[in-house]
């Protein structure tokens, strides 16, 4: 389906330029997805932005743009009433109803691709380049982080080992949801060079006591605002089965800010790179 956007999308700039510049009025954006917002300001055209989605929140700027809810519950009430141009979402978005009833209006829906790789990355940077007028700046905003995740994928080839890494988010009351196939956490930790410690599933589920045991993780991997609600990364260690694990003996708990971990937008080259850091030692002190 995105394909289909992205070639009309592509249709749709090539018609524009035909058209004198003083004639083309400049798109008013609503962004829906925290890596479509992170992009448009990347680039620069965060002028153009009216209003963005409640999980949209770097940069921290971006709070104070009027919200239209969650990306997956919203409203197209809320979305009509900042009289946008043109919506730019992820695939993420919903539910589908609700695009429907947006395109129904004639306002342009676009919606991209968020498969957690860095391929789905660089075709979201480029389509918000093209609609924006920014496609210098998103060719260089692409040349960077290429070069990032090239000179990663070499230091990577020379690690040592594929640590296990058990993401936990929830822990806060009742069992810990942990990440399978499929996600977000998945995705950046293949970037690193580490391993799944759940590959049985796809998406994220609860995790028994006996499960995070049998995950036998390297690492425990977890956000900064799981860590603010436990209080302390020892409270996490604390935990009975995480203590059983090797992660727990050796006290390895990892912790990142969700956005930047888990947003796969502009800065996805320096989460995998930091978390990869992390994972394997010896490459920080590689020449």
């Amino acid at each position: 389906m995105w394909r289909r956007h992205i070639l009309a999308l592509g249709a749709g700039v090539a018609a524009a330029a035909a058209v004198p510049a003083a004639a083309q009025k400049p798109p008013r954006i609503v962004a829906v997805g925290s890596s479509i917002t992170e992009i448009i300001y990347a680039l620069g055209a965060e002028k153009l932005l009216v209003g963005v989605d409640t999980t949209s929140l770097y940069p921290e700027v971006a709070r104070s743009l009027p919200q239209v809810g969650y990306m997956r519950a919203l409203s197209a009430e809320g979305v009509l009433s900042l009289k946008p141009t043109l919506i730019i979402a992820t695939t993420a978005a919903g539910p589908a109803s609700v695009l429907d009833q947006l395109k129904a209006t004639g306002i342009e829906v676009m919606v991209l691709p968020d498969h957690y790789d860095y391929d789905s990355v660089v075709t979201k940077i480029a389509a918000v380049g093209k609609v924006t007028g920014k496609v210098a700046e998103a060719d260089a905003l692409i040349a960077s982080g290429r070069a990032t995740m090239k000179a990663l994928s070499e230091k990577l080839a020379t690690a040592t080992s594929h640590p296990r890494v058990l993401f936990l988010l929830g822990m806060g009351s009742g069992a810990p949801q942990a990440s399978g196939r499929g996600t977000a956490a998945d995705g950046i930790i293949k970037m690193a060079g580490g391993m799944n410690a759940i590959d049985g599933y796809n998406g994220y589920r609860p995790l028994t006591p006996e499960a995070v045991i049998a995950s036998k993780a390297d690492y425990i991997l977890v956000t900064r605002q799981t860590v603010e609600a436990m209080g302390s990364l020892q409270a996490i260690l604390d935990q009975p089965a995480i203590n059983r694990t090797p992660a727990g003996k050796a006290g390895k708990v990892l912790e990142f800010d969700a956005l930047l971990l888990l947003g796969f937008g502009p800065r996805t080259p320096q989460a995998a790179e930091q978390l990869a850091l992390k994972l394997h030692p010896e490459l920080a002190r590689a020449p």
